[in-house]
């Protein structure tokens, strides 16, 4: 595989203007430029153009049909333009250096210039700027978590595990640890700042952490990181999948993500002053997660499959409340304070859309530090070990234990809804709906062992 220097682009273009982008194009030999988006499910799109339409995508004016991506647009309606923000450029370190490949993430826009309400990225720029108007920045990181197989014949999807290691295992059980070295590797080159690698529960599972930033940055990062993890696994003949939970028997895949809210450059989250180092606008900002937790499942875990992982006996998080401690509860506040205060929701796992699911997190924080919502008390032993009793009297609410439940939540809440608006509301439930059906008909293999010779 051959490397692109780390130096190659400028750490910052935060300033960039369309001319910074083609100097750098034509100084580094990039022959086509990807133009990236994300559907709502949170697939990432492309629309690959050479070097001669740089100027024109630059300015905005490439033009796609947007009835041929799910949940965007009718077909009478279809057409609509990628706008691209150019602090997002990057030259992917992989391919011919002499006729390189570079990205821009973009925004999607309706043919007047008008911002598209279906657009997942527009829908978290819509609650970062509600964040704005009360003074708020949101800080956010997360942890995806994912899996390496070795692929089936002819490269197809299998499940085979390359190794039979847990946590924190190094080689020869951790067999992975190549591919996660050079999955590091480019995410370096790509502008990560990388804190940590290593080997996870379950067999041929993996965990690369890095930097937090911004909200919409951190989106951004997990929709390339997700990119960077299945290309470079292809390189190693092996299979990355970030599925919630590919293997019965074996820990889920889940994508905790850690988040603060900072006014005028200082963390909002930390009062030295209060009980635990946290001040009131953490604490209701915690009370509003709780509030909304069973409708923002269905976004921060929005797959039939995903219900799989959040079960007895994987540290999976089944019930909404915090702790200051145990990882029972769906949120942990790491004993750290000062700057680095802040609290870490451990529902989400990585096949949601990170777009709306920092959206969702955020509106459902903000609505709670808005309505002083109740906190409830922090949960500091294992909640799977309590009563039904004492469960209810520490006001410890059930997850939802199924996609069907979990979207039947979301279309009560209304001010999540609103968060996410109509547009993407209407499609996601009616896509997820859709999904839920075609599993509930199905015939499964434990069907057919339990009970096809007993009836």
């Amino acid at each position: 595989m051959t490397r692109t220097p780390r130096s190659l682009v400028p750490a910052d273009l935060s300033g960039a203007t369309p001319s910074d982008i083609l100097d750098l194009a034509e100084s580094h030999q990039v022959r086509f430029l990807r133009l990236q988006f994300t559907d709502i499910p949170g697939a990432m799109k492309n629309v690959e153009i050479p070097a001669t339409q740089f100027r024109k995508a630059l300015k905005g004016d490439i033009l796609f049909d947007g009835s041929s991506i799910e949940g965007f647009m009718r077909v009478e309606e279809s057409d609509m333009l990628l706008a691209p923000d150019l602090s997002t450029f990057q030259i992917y370190p992989w391919g011919d250096p002499a006729a390189r490949v570079a990205r821009l993430i973009c925004d999607v826009t309706l043919p007047d210039g008008t911002p598209f309400t279906g657009d997942p990225r527009y829908v978290l720029r819509r609650q970062i700027a509600a964040a704005a108007e009360l003074g708020f920045d949101m800080k956010a990181g997360m942890e995806a978590e994912f899996f390496l197989f070795k692929a089936g014949p002819d490269g197809a999807p299998a499940t085979t595990t390359h190794d039979v290691g847990g946590y924190f295992d190094l080689a020869p059980l951790d067999l992975g640890e190549d591919a996660r070295r050079a999955i590091v590797d480019t995410l370096e080159q790509l502008g990560f700042e990388v804190e940590g690698a290593h080997h996870e529960i379950a067999h041929g599972q993996h965990e690369i952490d890095f930097r937090s930033a911004d909200a919409l940055r951190t989106a951004d990062n997990i929709a390339t990181f997700r990119l960077v993890v299945r290309q470079v696994a292809r390189q190693f003949g092996l299979f990355a999948s970030f599925m919630p939970k590919p293997l019965f028997g074996q820990s889920g895949s889940g994508m905790h993500t850690h988040q603060s809210l900072f006014r005028q450059g200082q963390n909002a989250f930390w009062d030295p002053q209060r009980e635990w180092e946290l001040s009131l606008t953490a604490l209701h900002y915690i009370g509003g997660l709780l509030k909304h937790a069973r409708a923002m499942s269905a976004i921060t875990n929005p797959l039939v499959n995903s219900y799989k992982r959040l079960v007895p006996g994987f540290e999976a998080p089944l019930h909404a409340a915090w702790s200051l401690r145990n990882r029972s509860p769906m949120i942990r506040v790491p004993e750290r304070r000062g700057a680095g205060t802040r609290l870490e929701l451990r529902t989400p796992d990585p096949s949601a859309n990170p777009y709306l699911a920092l959206a969702v997190m955020l509106a459902a924080g903000l609505d709670g530090v808005r309505t002083e919502a109740d906190w409830r008390e922090p949960v500091n032993t294992n909640i799977a070990e309590m009563s039904h009793r004492e469960r209810r009297r520490l006001r410890v609410d059930d997850l939802p234990r199924t996609l069907d439940e979990a979207c039947d939540e979301l279309e009560r809440d209304v001010m999540l809804t609103s968060a996410l608006g109509d547009s993407v509301t209407e499609h996601f439930l009616a896509a997820k709906r859709a999904e839920w059906r075609d599993y509930h008909s199905q015939v499964s293999a434990w069907e057919l062992d339990r009970y096809l010779a007993r009836y």
